[in-house]
């Protein structure tokens, strides 16, 4: 991995490309980021950078952190994410990643914690059918058949029943960045990004890439 920043989920908009054709966007407030801490082979067995995102009231900070924060020579941060870049002996204490690691064209993973919908029915979780809606039936809405009776005597595990839905974390694979606004670190991805509003999003340079 040679690329990748923390964000905020602004929210979405539409713009026009060169051509007029009309595109929905997704704006993330990339960065700034700051080196908080560089992993060695030598100290830590191996190569990482650690950034932070975010500014964070000093009081609401524990004493080991903010010596690392002094010991960079950063502001206290609120979020922290360690990075394997191949290039991580590069990077030096308090160096700043803003949003013009990235490009126009370049393509994008994005993982970010999918908003949460509380509990749900298995209709509206897993897809499932509904019953007659006429007012004979005795079957809308609720779970169907859960298993067998006295064999095997139980439901197995991974049953599809209602249940919490959402709040996972999720990644979406090669998202197109379309436009970067350097001046005020802006990221405009074609399509959606998980998560709601002001959520932490973790954008990487894409693993795979589709041909």
């Amino acid at each position: 991995m040679k690329k990748a920043i923390l964000a905020t989920k602004v929210g979405m908009t539409q713009i026009f490309n060169e051509d007029g054709v009309l595109t929905p966007v997704t704006v993330l407030q990339a960065g700034p980021c700051v080196v908080t801490q560089v992993k060695t082979e030598e100290n830590d067995g191996y190569s990482a950078v650690q950034v932070g995102f975010v500014d964070k009231r000093e009081n609401l900070v524990n004493k080991p952190m903010k010596g690392q924060f002094e010991k960079a020579g950063v502001s206290c941060k609120r979020f922290l994410k360690e990075f394997k870049f191949e290039n991580a002996e590069e990077y030096t204490l308090g160096q700043e990643i803003k949003a013009d690691i990235f490009a126009a064209g370049d393509k994008i993973d994005a993982t970010a914690i999918s908003k949460g919908k509380g509990f749900q029915g298995a209709i509206k979780r897993h897809g499932q059918s509904r019953g007659p809606m006429a007012h004979g039936s005795k079957y809308h809405r609720h779970a169907g058949s859960n298993g067998a009776a006295s064999d095997p005597s139980k439901v197995f595990k991974g049953k599809k029943m209602p249940g919490q839905m959402g709040h996972v974390q999720v990644t979406v694979q090669n998202l197109e960045i379309v436009k970067v606004d350097t001046e005020n670190n802006l990221i405009l991805v074609k399509g959606s990004v998980p998560g709601p509003k002001k959520s932490l999003i973790t954008i990487k340079e894409t693993v795979k890439t589709i041909k």
